[in-house]
């Protein structure tokens, strides 16, 4: 090992190179975070650590958490923030391998990173994950069946997580960021002529409070920036939820619904 981080807190950040990943790195650092960004280019944000990985190769994530380990001891936080979304189309309009890259890079990679962090994070006595996920999850589109399918699957990973992780002190969440002005929000035909977005601004401060265990009873559910206000969450996270909160759910048609037990 070449130097356990001082504080103690070391942070796992995908995608960090642009876009929201980059907000959400710096506003760890500020918090206080020593911060590690991967990227396929392995460029990070100054005063972070960059280092380069393709988040859905497995022998590279396996290599990259191995050295972060080797440098800093453990690691404490893991934000999923890398990904892809297609071209809006129907889906019998798609071509098949970019419709499941996104597949790939939205949920292969996740997990990947996943398996191979928490380990350490068992060993070390818990952490947290958050994966970045999206409205787009609970509900479908007719032109993005590939990204909303994969943010749906990633909610199952992340809940999968919760569950298990618990009684070894891990949480996780998914954090949807809303509408922030990026590279791949301005390339959607969706959001054409949009004048209004999240703040990146507000994206970090949930993701903070989640990193300093203010928002742990919100663990295996998901919260959304730009909607959702900080000190309610962190009321209901003291208060706790009821089941199912803030969860997937199969909604049954009435209580004589056979699948409503």
């Amino acid at each position: 090992m070449t130097g356990a981080a001082p504080d103690g807190r070391v942070a796992l950040v995908t995608g960090a190179s642009r876009g929201i990943g980059a907000h959400l790195a710096l506003a760890l650092l500020a918090a206080g975070w020593v911060v590690v960004g991967l990227s396929r280019s392995g460029a990070a944000p100054d005063g972070t650590e960059g280092m380069p990985c393709d988040v859905t190769d497995a022998e590279a994530v396996d290599r990259a958490v191995a050295e972060v380990v080797s440098r800093h001891g453990r690691i404490d936080l893991l934000v999923n923030n890398a990904g892809l979304i297609e071209p809006e189309r129907p889906l019998w309009e798609a071509d098949v391998d970019e419709w499941w890259q996104v597949l790939v890079t939205n949920v292969r990679g996740p997990f990947l990173l996943t398996r191979a962090v928490v380990p350490h994070m068992i060993a070390a006595g818990g952490g947290r994950v958050v994966n970045l996920n999206s409205g787009a999850g609970t509900r479908e589109r007719h032109d993005l069946t590939a990204y909303c399918a994969s943010k749906s699957a990633l909610a199952r990973l992340t809940g999968g997580t919760a569950l298990a992780g618990a009684e070894h002190g891990v949480r996780a969440f998914d954090l949807a960021p809303g509408v922030v002005e990026t590279d791949m929000t301005h390339s959607m035909d969706m959001h054409s002529g949009r004048t209004e977005w999240t703040a990146p601004e507000d994206v970090a401060a949930l993701l903070v409070a989640m990193a300093e265990g203010e928002l742990d009873g919100f663990s295996g559910r998901m919260v959304r920036a730009g909607a959702d206000d900080l000190d309610e969450l962190r009321r209901r996270s003291q208060a706790g939820l009821g089941d199912g909160d803030r969860m997937l759910r199969l909604r049954p048609w009435g209580p004589d619904d056979p699948l409503a037990g």
